[in-house]
């Protein structure tokens, strides 16, 4: 028997779920979130208390001209901006409280006054030009006009300064970016590569070819899964220095062709939701076993072959260990070491440039994952083909 009517229960814990989901997923994206928005804010407004959410733009006029300023501080006490006359800062600029004004006297002119709550602005340097002295006036907080300004000139500025300052950086020293990305395009694309051809022969032996202890030969491939990075550090270093290989890039592409066990596991499993019928058909017709898996096999394996590339190609892109340790020269550094390098190389971080080549840095890998979320998908599941 079926009864209409709606079930207010159901909907109500629908709707619970969905908002526990949309709050889980927030969480998850907020980080990212947070960096794209710190890459378009200028650099004294990412460490904020309390926290800018949105990048804004500061207006105000000094020396009769209207600027791009940054808000310093506000004044406490009221005073003037004066031009001192005598002594060792003859001729310049300074603000003074009115008890220091009564107190030089003669030896200052006051330019105009200045009241308590005035902020205290800074012309805004150019990104590429060579650093200067600065204009900097008072002027009260209605005089300072306001904006949401997202500074898309964080990104091409932070590029440029990855591998170093070019004001500062001589120029047989400087790395561009162009080079950071072909370092870390070509360990990905070898590294892939090996990583599929090398996966998919061995995972094609354990699941397709009978042999004497082939299951016993799997377990131990599955256990080394368990032997984490760091123990095998000093192992492959010292390999790679008899190579003479050390500084080069590849300690960093080399080990993918010679198999992963997870990677191997999962083209295993898929290998066996391939009906068995098809190789037998092509052994009748004098298929050898290389042919069966080049040209049956490997067609129908696309998804997780798919999968297994793209894991490597995020790996690798990531990997910052690797680089760390096998790298020796600038020129031959990752995004992922270059990021890290350029953290530090100014003696403070700059964390709106430091925001936005990040954010340059992962949106390749995150339009790949999203091109391929489908085909990944596929291949995690294992369906195989069985039209």
């Amino acid at each position: 028997m079926k009864f209409s009517g709606s079930n207010p229960g159901g909907s109500i814990g629908r709707v619970a779920v969905y908002v526990m989901l949309a709050a889980l997923s927030f969480i998850f994206i907020a980080p990212l979130l947070w960096m794209i928005l710190t890459a378009v804010k200028p650099i004294e407004q990412t460490m904020t208390r309390p926290i800018t959410l949105w990048p804004r733009t500061h207006f105000a006029e000094i020396d009769g001209e209207r600027m791009d300023v940054t808000r310093d501080y506000v004044t406490a006490v009221p005073g003037a901006v004066v031009e001192v006359l005598a002594g060792d800062q003859a001729g310049r600029r300074a603000f003074f409280d009115t008890q220091q004004i009564a107190e030089r006297g003669n030896d200052v002119r006051i330019l105009y006054p200045v009241e308590a709550g005035w902020w205290h602005v800074t012309e805004r340097p150019e990104p590429n030009e060579p650093p200067r002295l600065q204009r900097w006036a008072f002027v009260p907080p209605d005089a300072i006009d306001t904006r949401i300004d997202a500074r898309w000139s964080n990104f091409p500025n932070a590029l440029i300064r990855l591998g170093g300052d070019p004001n500062t950086t001589s120029t047989l020293e400087y790395v561009g970016f162009g080079r950071f990305l072909w370092n870390t395009v070509l360990v990905c694309v070898l590294g892939v590569i090996g990583t599929v051809l090398s996966n998919a022969i061995v995972a094609y032996g354990f699941a397709r070819l009978a042999w004497k202890g082939r299951d016993a030969f799997f377990a131990l491939t599955l256990g080394t899964m368990m032997v984490p990075f760091p123990v095998l550090m000093v192992p492959l270093y010292g390999v790679f220095k008899e190579l003479g290989l050390i500084g080069s890039l590849t300690p960093l592409w080399l080990p993918a062709f010679f198999g992963s066990a997870f990677n191997i596991f999962l083209m295993r499993q898929f290998f066996r939701t391939i009906p068995e019928e098809l190789s037998e058909a092509a052994r009748m017709d004098g298929c050898s076993e290389w042919r069966i898996f080049w040209r049956i096999i490997l067609p129908l394996s696309k998804p997780v072959l798919a999968t297994a590339a793209l894991f490597h190609f995020l790996y690798a892109w990531n990997d910052f260990m690797g680089p760390l340790l096998f790298l020796t020269r600038k020129e031959d550094y990752t995004l992922a070491l270059a990021l890290q390098t350029f953290q530090s190389q100014h003696g403070g971080v700059r964390w709106h440039y430091l925001m936005a080549a990040s954010a340059v840095t992962i949106a390749p890998i995150l339009i790949l994952f999203a091109c391929a979320q489908r085909t990944f998908i596929q291949g995690v599941a294992t369906t195989g083909s069985k039209n």
